[in-house]
């Protein structure tokens, strides 16, 4: 099976680390918007190509997995690449995922091409789990926390902050509504209540420091509406203690069964991630394995997480599927 990146960030230099843990697998090369001759890959003699030579390699892909952001990159790129290749990404806005199904699935359907969008953890296997917990317990309530983790857009934010050098922003579930969640007592909690925001600031020297954490404190959308910590520390200690990008968080159902609902369940489902973009990586190519085994079926389209049987995402027959794992 061939596989190839298009685009080499964190997302792309997880996906080739990926694709060598996986025997059924080969890069054929990656695809980039910069200069090839400027892209340094961790494998030796990987090909590089600009993105405006994609459709020479047409015949070369089984797989292209996308690796560009959600907010406009992947909205244009995927339906764009899947009228000529099978295709997946990880678009991870939720709200608007119903239209990036549509525009995907027309244009996977031109030409007989399958994709797959919002592959990943959450959107992903956070909603396997959700999906799966909600169809066991109907008569239930689902909550699901982030974390502790660096959130990448709300990072973003600050750093746009006037004065800001760099930061890095964790998401943090807080302890006591977990503990409510777990009790099965099914509080309404809002999202402040969930987690709170710890932020790591570098600022400009002599940068009024007061207004950089207000700004950060009353940001709407973003820390206004949670208990927000602010700490300002040296570019040093931002590099040393917040290089990697670590995530995580829990899904949990909570449900009741019987005549009279006298049975309480709780359904929890868990992740605690060294790097939440090799992590979704290793998602993405597994579900290259399941879109190449469903297109050599003759099924086309786009498709979700939701519309993956469990066994095409190994490489591990059916046989050895029920002797060792069922």
């Amino acid at each position: 099976m061939k596989i190839a990146i298009c685009g080499y960030g964190n997302l792309g230099r997880g996906i080739e680390s990926a694709v060598r843990q996986n025997k059924d697998m080969e890069l054929a090369g990656i695809f980039t918007r910069r200069a090839p001759e400027t892209v340094k890959t961790c494998t030796p003699d990987l090909p590089v190509w600009h993105i405006d030579d994609i459709l020479n390699h047409k015949d070369d892909i089984d797989v292209l997995i996308i690796c560009g952001g959600s907010a406009t990159d992947l909205p244009k790129m995927t339906p764009e690449l899947a009228k000529n290749f099978n295709v997946l990404d990880s678009f991870d806005t939720h709200a608007t995922i119903p239209q990036h199904f549509a525009n995907v699935d027309a244009a996977a359907k031109e030409n007989g091409n399958i994709a797959l969008i919002s592959g990943g953890w959450d959107p992903g296997m956070f909603s396997l789990n959700r999906l799966y917990a909600s169809a066991i317990l109907p008569d239930g309530k689902d909550y699901t926390f982030w974390g502790k983790g660096i959130s990448q857009g709300h990072s973003d934010a600050i750093r746009r902050i006037e004065g800001v050098v760099d930061a890095r922003q964790y998401t943090i579930p807080i302890q006591e509504a977990l503990d409510a969640v777990r009790s099965g007592s099914n509080p309404e909690l809002t999202t402040g209540e969930k987690h709170l925001r710890e932020c790591f600031v570098v600022a400009e020297d002599g940068a009024d420091l007061v207004r950089i954490e207000n700004e950060i404190k009353t940001m709407p959308n973003y820390f206004a509406d949670y208990t927000t910590i602010v700490h300002f520390i040296s570019l040093e200690e931002l590099k040393r203690d917040h290089g990697e990008i670590p995530h995580g968080g829990f899904v949990i159902r909570t449900g009741k069964t019987g005549f009279k609902g006298e049975h309480n369940h709780v359904i929890e489902y868990s992740l605690k991630l060294d790097s939440n973009p090799e992590f979704t990586s290793s998602v993405l190519v597994a579900y290259a394995r399941a879109i190449y085994k469903m297109h050599k079926r003759g099924v086309t389209g786009c498709k979700t997480v939701f519309d993956v049987a469990p066994a095409d995402l190994s490489p591990l027959s059916g046989e050895e599927l029920r002797a060792h794992m069922l």
